[in-house]
Protein backbone atom coordinates (compact mmCIF):
# COMPACT_ATOMS: atom_id res chain seq x y z
CA UNK A 1 0.00 0.00 0.00
CA UNK A 2 1.65 3.36 -1.00
CA UNK A 3 2.38 5.88 1.74
CA UNK A 4 -0.46 8.48 2.58
CA UNK A 5 1.34 12.17 1.53
CA UNK A 6 0.93 14.72 2.48
CA UNK A 7 -0.38 12.93 5.91
CA UNK A 8 -0.79 15.62 8.81
CA UNK A 9 -1.23 14.43 12.49
CA UNK A 10 -2.46 15.80 15.55
CA UNK A 11 -2.51 13.55 18.36
CA UNK A 12 -4.61 13.67 21.64
CA UNK A 13 -5.56 11.61 24.36
CA UNK A 14 -8.49 11.51 26.78
CA UNK A 15 -10.40 8.98 28.74
CA UNK A 16 -12.73 6.35 27.00
CA UNK A 17 -15.77 4.58 29.80
CA UNK A 18 -17.92 2.12 29.31
CA UNK A 19 -20.54 4.53 30.47
CA UNK A 20 -23.10 6.81 28.97
CA UNK A 21 -24.95 9.58 30.70
CA UNK A 22 -28.92 9.82 30.04
CA UNK A 23 -30.84 12.66 30.52
CA UNK A 24 -34.80 12.44 31.85
CA UNK A 25 -36.85 13.03 28.30
CA UNK A 26 -36.64 13.09 24.44
CA UNK A 27 -36.64 16.82 23.22
CA UNK A 28 -40.66 17.37 22.07
CA UNK A 29 -40.30 19.37 19.01
CA UNK A 30 -38.06 20.21 15.77
CA UNK A 31 -37.92 23.56 16.06
CA UNK A 32 -34.42 23.07 18.57
CA UNK A 33 -32.01 21.52 17.60
CA UNK A 34 -32.29 19.26 15.06
CA UNK A 35 -30.27 15.99 14.33
CA UNK A 36 -30.63 12.51 14.25
CA UNK A 37 -32.80 11.59 17.32
CA UNK A 38 -33.78 14.14 19.60
CA UNK A 39 -30.67 15.48 21.34
CA UNK A 40 -29.60 18.53 23.13
CA UNK A 41 -26.93 21.35 22.55
CA UNK A 42 -24.85 21.08 19.98
CA UNK A 43 -23.14 18.59 18.45
CA UNK A 44 -19.97 18.59 20.46
CA UNK A 45 -22.10 18.94 23.67
CA UNK A 46 -25.22 16.61 22.56
CA UNK A 47 -26.46 14.61 24.61
CA UNK A 48 -29.54 11.80 23.89
CA UNK A 49 -32.32 12.22 26.24
CA UNK A 50 -34.78 9.80 26.90
CA UNK A 51 -38.40 10.03 28.48
CA UNK A 52 -39.04 10.56 31.93
CA UNK A 53 -40.77 8.56 34.02
CA UNK A 54 -43.29 9.09 36.87
CA UNK A 55 -41.63 8.97 39.88
CA UNK A 56 -42.26 10.11 44.08
CA UNK A 57 -41.58 13.45 44.38
CA UNK A 58 -38.61 13.61 47.13
CA UNK A 59 -37.47 16.29 48.84
CA UNK A 60 -34.86 18.91 47.72
CA UNK A 61 -32.38 17.46 50.18
CA UNK A 62 -33.07 13.69 49.28
CA UNK A 63 -32.46 14.48 45.14
CA UNK A 64 -29.27 16.42 46.16
CA UNK A 65 -27.84 13.23 48.06
CA UNK A 66 -29.04 11.18 45.12
CA UNK A 67 -27.76 13.24 42.53
CA UNK A 68 -23.96 13.54 44.66
CA UNK A 69 -24.05 9.77 45.06
CA UNK A 70 -24.76 9.40 41.37
CA UNK A 71 -21.94 11.49 40.03
CA UNK A 72 -19.61 10.79 42.58
CA UNK A 73 -20.29 6.70 41.33
CA UNK A 74 -19.54 7.73 37.27
CA UNK A 75 -16.72 9.82 38.39
CA UNK A 76 -14.96 7.13 40.23
CA UNK A 77 -16.32 3.98 37.54
CA UNK A 78 -14.86 6.03 34.84
CA UNK A 79 -11.58 6.44 36.54
CA UNK A 80 -11.41 2.80 37.55
CA UNK A 81 -12.32 1.82 34.13
CA UNK A 82 -9.69 0.45 31.49
CA UNK A 83 -8.16 3.90 30.40
CA UNK A 84 -7.79 3.48 26.34
CA UNK A 85 -5.79 5.87 24.67
CA UNK A 86 -8.00 7.81 21.92
CA UNK A 87 -5.37 9.31 19.57
CA UNK A 88 -6.93 11.44 16.79
CA UNK A 89 -4.94 12.37 13.97
CA UNK A 90 -5.60 14.72 11.04
CA UNK A 91 -5.58 12.44 7.92
CA UNK A 92 -5.23 14.21 4.44
CA UNK A 93 -6.01 11.83 1.51
CA UNK A 94 -3.34 11.87 -1.52
CA UNK A 95 -6.50 13.65 -3.36
CA UNK A 96 -6.68 16.45 -0.59
CA UNK A 97 -9.92 14.99 1.70
CA UNK A 98 -9.18 15.62 4.82
CA UNK A 99 -10.12 13.39 8.00
CA UNK A 100 -10.24 13.10 11.26
CA UNK A 101 -9.00 9.41 12.52
CA UNK A 102 -8.72 7.47 15.51
CA UNK A 103 -6.88 4.03 15.33
CA UNK A 104 -8.30 0.82 17.24
CA UNK A 105 -6.89 -2.33 16.10
CA UNK A 106 -8.42 -3.99 19.03
CA UNK A 107 -11.29 -5.51 16.83
CA UNK A 108 -11.55 -5.63 13.06
CA UNK A 109 -13.97 -3.21 12.82
CA UNK A 110 -14.79 0.28 11.72
CA UNK A 111 -17.17 3.11 12.06
CA UNK A 112 -17.15 5.54 9.31
CA UNK A 113 -19.08 9.58 9.49
CA UNK A 114 -19.64 11.75 6.71
CA UNK A 115 -21.41 14.86 6.80
CA UNK A 116 -22.57 17.17 4.22
CA UNK A 117 -23.46 20.74 5.55
CA UNK A 118 -26.80 22.13 4.01
CA UNK A 119 -29.34 19.53 4.73
CA UNK A 120 -32.87 20.15 3.29
CA UNK A 121 -32.03 23.90 3.99
CA UNK A 122 -30.96 23.15 -0.06
CA UNK A 123 -34.56 22.47 -0.78
CA UNK A 124 -35.96 24.60 -3.89
CA UNK A 125 -38.57 27.00 -2.35
CA UNK A 126 -41.15 24.78 -4.65
CA UNK A 127 -39.21 21.67 -3.80
CA UNK A 128 -39.82 21.63 -0.41
CA UNK A 129 -38.92 17.70 1.42
CA UNK A 130 -36.72 16.78 -1.93
CA UNK A 131 -33.56 16.60 0.23
CA UNK A 132 -35.25 14.45 2.86
CA UNK A 133 -36.88 12.08 0.51
CA UNK A 134 -33.46 11.96 -1.42
CA UNK A 135 -31.88 10.55 1.67
CA UNK A 136 -34.52 8.16 2.46
CA UNK A 137 -33.88 6.45 -1.29
CA UNK A 138 -30.12 6.63 -0.75
CA UNK A 139 -30.71 2.69 0.54
CA UNK A 140 -33.02 1.75 -2.36
CA UNK A 141 -30.10 0.71 -5.34
CA UNK A 142 -27.03 2.02 -6.71
CA UNK A 143 -24.88 1.20 -9.69
CA UNK A 144 -26.52 -2.02 -11.43
CA UNK A 145 -28.20 -3.02 -8.46
CA UNK A 146 -31.79 -2.66 -7.71
CA UNK A 147 -33.38 -2.28 -4.31
CA UNK A 148 -33.73 -5.75 -3.16
CA UNK A 149 -30.17 -6.68 -4.86
CA UNK A 150 -28.33 -3.61 -3.00
CA UNK A 151 -30.23 -4.93 0.57
CA UNK A 152 -28.61 -8.46 -0.39
CA UNK A 153 -25.27 -7.03 -0.74
CA UNK A 154 -25.41 -5.25 2.22
CA UNK A 155 -26.27 -8.08 3.86
CA UNK A 156 -23.85 -10.44 2.52
CA UNK A 157 -20.69 -8.28 3.79
CA UNK A 158 -22.27 -8.10 7.55
CA UNK A 159 -22.01 -4.06 7.07
CA UNK A 160 -24.56 -1.35 7.82
CA UNK A 161 -25.20 2.18 6.31
CA UNK A 162 -27.69 4.92 7.68
CA UNK A 163 -28.80 7.82 6.08
CA UNK A 164 -30.30 11.07 7.63
CA UNK A 165 -31.26 14.46 6.54
CA UNK A 166 -32.00 17.73 9.12
CA UNK A 167 -32.37 21.36 8.58
CA UNK A 168 -28.26 21.80 8.51
CA UNK A 169 -27.05 18.12 7.52
CA UNK A 170 -27.08 15.33 5.25
CA UNK A 171 -25.49 12.12 7.04
CA UNK A 172 -24.07 9.34 6.34
CA UNK A 173 -22.55 6.54 8.72
CA UNK A 174 -21.13 3.29 7.61
CA UNK A 175 -19.98 0.32 9.93
CA UNK A 176 -18.10 -2.70 8.55
CA UNK A 177 -15.41 -5.27 9.55
CA UNK A 178 -12.34 -5.07 8.19
CA UNK A 179 -11.99 -8.38 6.13
CA UNK A 180 -15.22 -6.59 3.99
CA UNK A 181 -13.57 -3.23 3.80
CA UNK A 182 -12.65 -3.21 0.01
CA UNK A 183 -16.44 -4.35 -0.71
CA UNK A 184 -17.87 -1.98 1.76
CA UNK A 185 -16.39 1.16 0.39
CA UNK A 186 -17.27 0.20 -3.59
CA UNK A 187 -20.72 -0.22 -2.25
CA UNK A 188 -20.38 2.87 -0.05
CA UNK A 189 -19.33 4.69 -2.94
CA UNK A 190 -22.58 3.76 -5.21
CA UNK A 191 -24.70 4.58 -3.18
CA UNK A 192 -23.21 8.19 -2.58
CA UNK A 193 -22.05 8.76 -6.48
CA UNK A 194 -24.66 6.33 -8.16
CA UNK A 195 -28.02 6.22 -6.52
CA UNK A 196 -30.58 5.09 -9.04
CA UNK A 197 -33.84 6.92 -7.98
CA UNK A 198 -35.74 3.95 -9.45
CA UNK A 199 -39.47 5.17 -9.71
CA UNK A 200 -40.72 2.21 -7.90
CA UNK A 201 -38.79 2.76 -4.91
CA UNK A 202 -39.02 6.79 -5.45
CA UNK A 203 -42.91 5.82 -5.04
CA UNK A 204 -42.49 3.50 -2.29
CA UNK A 205 -40.37 5.71 -0.18
CA UNK A 206 -42.80 8.87 -1.17
CA UNK A 207 -45.37 6.77 0.42
CA UNK A 208 -44.10 5.74 3.73
CA UNK A 209 -43.14 9.92 4.36
CA UNK A 210 -46.59 10.81 3.36
CA UNK A 211 -48.01 8.57 6.28
CA UNK A 212 -45.44 9.59 8.47
CA UNK A 213 -46.27 13.52 7.09
CA UNK A 214 -49.98 12.78 7.73
CA UNK A 215 -49.56 11.55 11.35
CA UNK A 216 -47.80 14.39 12.09
CA UNK A 217 -50.81 16.57 11.69
CA UNK A 218 -52.41 14.63 14.94
CA UNK A 219 -49.05 14.89 17.05
CA UNK A 220 -48.95 18.17 19.57
CA UNK A 221 -45.13 17.91 19.71
CA UNK A 222 -44.55 18.03 15.94
CA UNK A 223 -47.55 20.60 15.49
CA UNK A 224 -45.74 22.82 18.34
CA UNK A 225 -42.14 22.53 16.59
CA UNK A 226 -43.94 23.55 13.29
CA UNK A 227 -45.67 26.71 14.70
CA UNK A 228 -42.46 27.69 16.48
CA UNK A 229 -40.37 27.33 13.49
CA UNK A 230 -42.69 29.15 11.06
CA UNK A 231 -43.05 32.34 13.99
CA UNK A 232 -39.42 32.55 14.46
CA UNK A 233 -37.81 32.20 10.58
CA UNK A 234 -40.82 33.23 8.38
CA UNK A 235 -39.96 32.15 5.40
CA UNK A 236 -36.34 30.93 5.73
CA UNK A 237 -35.78 27.03 5.32
CA UNK A 238 -35.39 27.37 8.92
CA UNK A 239 -38.95 28.27 9.17
CA UNK A 240 -40.30 25.25 7.22
CA UNK A 241 -40.92 21.67 7.53
CA UNK A 242 -37.47 19.52 6.21
CA UNK A 243 -39.84 16.60 5.19
CA UNK A 244 -41.76 18.95 3.17
CA UNK A 245 -45.56 19.18 2.78
CA UNK A 246 -48.19 16.82 1.81
CA UNK A 247 -48.54 18.01 -1.19
CA UNK A 248 -44.83 19.23 -2.04
CA UNK A 249 -43.81 15.75 -1.19
CA UNK A 250 -46.33 14.87 -3.67
CA UNK A 251 -45.46 16.36 -6.63
CA UNK A 252 -41.26 15.23 -6.51
CA UNK A 253 -40.20 13.88 -9.17
CA UNK A 254 -37.66 11.11 -9.88
CA UNK A 255 -35.20 14.17 -11.99
CA UNK A 256 -36.17 16.12 -8.31
CA UNK A 257 -33.99 13.60 -6.53
CA UNK A 258 -31.07 14.17 -9.40
CA UNK A 259 -31.40 17.68 -8.71
CA UNK A 260 -31.06 17.59 -4.55
CA UNK A 261 -28.19 14.62 -4.98
CA UNK A 262 -25.97 17.20 -6.72
CA UNK A 263 -27.02 19.47 -4.68
CA UNK A 264 -25.91 18.10 -1.75
CA UNK A 265 -22.95 16.16 -2.39
CA UNK A 266 -19.89 18.02 -2.92
CA UNK A 267 -16.74 18.28 -1.30
CA UNK A 268 -16.93 21.88 -0.64
CA UNK A 269 -19.19 20.54 2.07
CA UNK A 270 -17.43 17.42 3.33
CA UNK A 271 -16.63 16.62 6.94
CA UNK A 272 -15.49 12.75 7.78
CA UNK A 273 -14.42 11.03 10.77
CA UNK A 274 -13.39 7.31 11.17
CA UNK A 275 -12.46 5.28 14.54
CA UNK A 276 -11.45 2.02 14.61
CA UNK A 277 -9.30 -0.85 12.37
CA UNK A 278 -7.73 1.47 9.93
CA UNK A 279 -4.75 3.27 9.16
CA UNK A 280 -3.97 6.68 8.03
CA UNK A 281 -2.84 5.62 4.80
CA UNK A 282 -5.30 3.26 4.19
CA UNK A 283 -8.16 5.52 4.83
CA UNK A 284 -6.83 8.46 2.55
CA UNK A 285 -6.66 6.05 0.24
CA UNK A 286 -10.34 4.61 0.53
CA UNK A 287 -11.38 8.36 0.55
CA UNK A 288 -10.49 8.80 -2.40
CA UNK A 289 -12.39 6.41 -3.65
CA UNK A 290 -14.91 6.76 -2.04
CA UNK A 291 -15.35 10.62 -2.16
CA UNK A 292 -12.83 11.77 -4.70
CA UNK A 293 -15.11 11.49 -7.86
CA UNK A 294 -17.56 14.19 -5.95
CA UNK A 295 -18.05 17.76 -7.68
CA UNK A 296 -15.69 20.93 -6.02
CA UNK A 297 -18.85 22.35 -5.28
CA UNK A 298 -22.30 21.56 -4.26
CA UNK A 299 -25.59 24.12 -4.42
CA UNK A 300 -25.89 27.68 -3.06
CA UNK A 301 -26.13 27.49 1.07
CA UNK A 302 -28.93 29.96 2.41
CA UNK A 303 -28.17 33.04 4.10
CA UNK A 304 -28.05 33.89 8.10
CA UNK A 305 -31.32 33.17 9.51
CA UNK A 306 -32.74 36.20 11.86
CA UNK A 307 -34.92 35.22 14.73
CA UNK A 308 -37.78 36.87 14.28
CA UNK A 309 -40.84 35.46 17.19
CA UNK A 310 -41.12 38.69 19.89
CA UNK A 311 -42.01 37.47 23.14
CA UNK A 312 -45.87 36.05 23.83
CA UNK A 313 -48.08 33.40 23.52
CA UNK A 314 -49.90 31.79 20.82
CA UNK A 315 -51.86 29.16 20.88
CA UNK A 316 -53.11 26.27 18.68
CA UNK A 317 -56.18 24.29 19.24
CA UNK A 318 -55.56 21.13 19.47
CA UNK A 319 -58.35 18.24 20.98
CA UNK A 320 -56.38 16.64 24.08
CA UNK A 321 -56.31 16.47 27.71
CA UNK A 322 -52.83 17.30 27.56
CA UNK A 323 -51.32 20.55 26.23
CA UNK A 324 -47.64 20.77 24.97
CA UNK A 325 -45.60 23.62 25.30
CA UNK A 326 -42.54 24.77 23.29
CA UNK A 327 -41.06 28.38 24.57
CA UNK A 328 -37.94 30.22 23.31
CA UNK A 329 -35.89 33.56 22.27
CA UNK A 330 -33.10 34.28 20.73
CA UNK A 331 -30.16 31.87 21.48
CA UNK A 332 -26.11 32.65 21.38
CA UNK A 333 -23.72 31.34 18.30
CA UNK A 334 -21.59 28.49 19.65
CA UNK A 335 -18.56 30.32 18.77
CA UNK A 336 -19.61 33.34 21.39
CA UNK A 337 -16.49 34.30 24.06
CA UNK A 338 -19.63 33.54 26.13
CA UNK A 339 -21.24 30.68 24.77
CA UNK A 340 -19.72 28.37 28.13
CA UNK A 341 -20.54 30.48 30.09
CA UNK A 342 -24.13 30.16 28.69
CA UNK A 343 -24.25 26.55 28.84
CA UNK A 344 -23.61 25.93 32.33
CA UNK A 345 -26.26 28.70 32.87
CA UNK A 346 -28.92 26.74 31.02
CA UNK A 347 -27.73 23.47 33.41
CA UNK A 348 -28.61 25.22 36.36
CA UNK A 349 -31.87 27.15 34.89
CA UNK A 350 -32.91 23.94 32.29
CA UNK A 351 -30.48 21.29 31.84
CA UNK A 352 -31.61 18.08 32.45
CA UNK A 353 -31.21 16.98 36.07
CA UNK A 354 -33.48 16.90 39.10
CA UNK A 355 -31.75 19.55 40.94
CA UNK A 356 -32.76 22.66 38.12
CA UNK A 357 -34.73 25.70 38.69
CA UNK A 358 -37.48 25.05 36.29
CA UNK A 359 -37.84 21.26 37.61
CA UNK A 360 -37.68 22.73 40.81
CA UNK A 361 -40.41 25.27 40.69
CA UNK A 362 -42.58 23.59 37.94
CA UNK A 363 -42.53 20.02 39.08
CA UNK A 364 -41.34 19.25 42.42
CA UNK A 365 -43.27 22.19 44.44
CA UNK A 366 -46.03 22.91 42.18
CA UNK A 367 -46.70 19.46 40.77
CA UNK A 368 -46.97 20.78 37.06
CA UNK A 369 -45.47 18.60 34.75
CA UNK A 370 -43.62 15.76 34.95
CA UNK A 371 -40.61 17.61 32.94
CA UNK A 372 -39.72 20.83 32.19
CA UNK A 373 -36.27 21.27 30.44
CA UNK A 374 -34.25 24.09 28.39
CA UNK A 375 -31.47 23.63 26.17
CA UNK A 376 -29.45 25.95 23.88
CA UNK A 377 -29.99 25.55 20.11
CA UNK A 378 -26.83 26.87 18.20
CA UNK A 379 -27.51 25.74 14.57
CA UNK A 380 -25.58 26.60 12.07
CA UNK A 381 -27.72 29.69 10.57
CA UNK A 382 -29.08 31.47 13.45
CA UNK A 383 -29.29 30.14 17.57
CA UNK A 384 -32.45 29.78 19.52
CA UNK A 385 -32.60 29.27 23.50
CA UNK A 386 -35.29 26.68 23.75
CA UNK A 387 -37.51 24.89 26.07
CA UNK A 388 -40.45 22.57 26.72
CA UNK A 389 -42.94 20.93 28.85
CA UNK A 390 -46.41 19.07 28.83
CA UNK A 391 -49.61 19.79 31.20
CA UNK A 392 -52.86 19.35 32.15
CA UNK A 393 -54.68 21.86 30.15
CA UNK A 394 -56.16 22.86 33.61
CA UNK A 395 -52.67 23.39 34.41
CA UNK A 396 -50.76 24.67 31.50
CA UNK A 397 -51.76 28.71 32.27
CA UNK A 398 -50.01 27.95 35.55
CA UNK A 399 -47.04 26.13 34.39
CA UNK A 400 -46.44 29.27 31.38
CA UNK A 401 -46.14 31.59 34.42
CA UNK A 402 -44.05 29.85 36.55
CA UNK A 403 -41.50 29.56 33.42
CA UNK A 404 -42.01 32.78 32.83
CA UNK A 405 -41.57 33.71 36.48
CA UNK A 406 -38.27 31.96 36.43
CA UNK A 407 -36.38 33.25 33.76
CA UNK A 408 -37.04 36.62 35.02
CA UNK A 409 -36.02 35.59 38.48
CA UNK A 410 -32.76 34.50 37.27
CA UNK A 411 -32.13 37.56 34.49
CA UNK A 412 -33.02 39.62 37.43
CA UNK A 413 -30.98 37.58 40.64
CA UNK A 414 -28.85 35.44 38.84
CA UNK A 415 -27.77 31.77 40.39
CA UNK A 416 -25.53 30.97 43.64
CA UNK A 417 -21.83 29.83 44.07
CA UNK A 418 -23.71 26.57 44.86
CA UNK A 419 -25.65 25.78 41.70
CA UNK A 420 -22.25 27.45 39.80
CA UNK A 421 -20.16 24.33 41.77
CA UNK A 422 -22.81 21.74 41.04
CA UNK A 423 -23.61 22.27 37.24
CA UNK A 424 -19.72 22.85 36.59
CA UNK A 425 -19.48 19.20 38.64
CA UNK A 426 -22.39 17.71 36.49
CA UNK A 427 -21.41 18.83 33.24
CA UNK A 428 -17.71 18.25 33.24
CA UNK A 429 -17.90 14.66 35.55
CA UNK A 430 -20.44 13.34 32.68
CA UNK A 431 -18.58 14.68 29.38
CA UNK A 432 -15.68 11.23 29.50
CA UNK A 433 -18.35 9.30 29.23
CA UNK A 434 -19.80 10.31 26.03
CA UNK A 435 -16.44 8.73 24.41
CA UNK A 436 -18.22 4.82 23.82
CA UNK A 437 -17.66 2.95 21.02
CA UNK A 438 -16.74 3.66 17.67
CA UNK A 439 -19.90 5.14 16.39
CA UNK A 440 -20.00 7.13 19.06
CA UNK A 441 -16.47 8.79 18.88
CA UNK A 442 -16.72 9.29 15.31
CA UNK A 443 -20.10 11.04 15.17
CA UNK A 444 -18.17 13.67 18.04
CA UNK A 445 -15.27 13.92 16.15
CA UNK A 446 -17.41 15.00 12.70
CA UNK A 447 -19.66 17.21 14.72
CA UNK A 448 -16.24 18.92 16.49
CA UNK A 449 -15.05 19.77 12.74
CA UNK A 450 -18.35 21.38 11.44
CA UNK A 451 -18.05 23.31 14.67
CA UNK A 452 -14.86 24.51 13.78
CA UNK A 453 -13.27 23.51 17.01
CA UNK A 454 -9.38 22.56 17.24
CA UNK A 455 -8.90 18.77 17.87
CA UNK A 456 -7.33 19.23 21.67
CA UNK A 457 -11.03 20.69 22.18
CA UNK A 458 -11.42 17.32 23.74
CA UNK A 459 -8.97 17.69 26.25
CA UNK A 460 -9.74 21.54 26.60
CA UNK A 461 -13.51 21.27 26.67
CA UNK A 462 -13.20 20.66 30.44
CA UNK A 463 -11.02 23.71 31.54
CA UNK A 464 -13.39 25.53 29.47
CA UNK A 465 -16.38 24.74 31.95
CA UNK A 466 -14.50 25.61 34.90
CA UNK A 467 -13.13 28.28 33.98
CA UNK A 468 -16.82 30.11 33.65
CA UNK A 469 -16.73 32.28 37.28
CA UNK A 470 -20.33 33.02 38.59
CA UNK A 471 -19.57 36.78 37.40
CA UNK A 472 -19.71 35.74 34.01
CA UNK A 473 -22.64 33.24 34.50
CA UNK A 474 -24.41 36.50 36.13
CA UNK A 475 -23.31 38.67 33.26
CA UNK A 476 -24.58 36.59 31.02
CA UNK A 477 -28.26 35.61 32.43
CA UNK A 478 -28.76 39.77 32.49
CA UNK A 479 -27.90 40.11 29.13
CA UNK A 480 -28.81 36.52 27.62
CA UNK A 481 -32.14 35.25 29.33
CA UNK A 482 -35.17 38.10 27.22
CA UNK A 483 -38.03 37.29 29.77
CA UNK A 484 -39.98 40.02 27.44
CA UNK A 485 -39.32 38.19 24.59
CA UNK A 486 -39.94 34.75 25.52
CA UNK A 487 -42.41 33.26 23.73
CA UNK A 488 -44.89 30.10 24.10
CA UNK A 489 -46.42 27.89 21.40
CA UNK A 490 -48.70 25.87 23.33
CA UNK A 491 -50.81 23.20 21.40
CA UNK A 492 -54.02 21.85 23.01
CA UNK A 493 -57.07 23.08 25.00
CA UNK A 494 -55.45 24.82 27.21
CA UNK A 495 -57.53 26.65 30.08
CA UNK A 496 -56.87 30.13 30.85
CA UNK A 497 -54.48 30.77 28.11
CA UNK A 498 -54.85 32.84 25.00
CA UNK A 499 -52.78 33.78 21.87
CA UNK A 500 -51.25 37.28 22.73
CA UNK A 501 -50.61 38.32 18.97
Amino acid sequence: MSPLSPLRRQRTQISQSPLRPQGPMKRIASAGRPVTGAVTGTGTEARVLTRDEPGARESGLMIRLCMAVLTCLALLLAGQAVRAEIDIQEVTSPGGIKAWLVEDHSIPFTALEMRFRGGTSLDAPDKRGSVYLMAGLLEEGSGELRAQDYTRALEALAASFSYDADKDTVSISARFLSENRDEVAELLRQTIQEPRFDQDALDRVRAQVLVGLRSDMSDPNELAGRAFAELAFGDHPYGTNGKGTVESVSALTRQDMFAAHEAVFARDRLFVSAVGDITPEALGLMLDDLLGDLPAEGGPLPGPAEVLIPGGTTVVPFTTPQSVALFGQKGIDRHDPDFFAAYVLNQILGGGSFETRLMEEVRTKRGLTYGVYSYLVPRDLASTYMGSLASANEKMAEAVGVVRDQWSEMATNGVTAEELKDAQTYLTGAYPLRFNGNGQIASILVAMQMDDLPIEYVVTRNAKVEAVTLEDVNRVARTLLDPEGLHFVVVGDPVGLKSTN
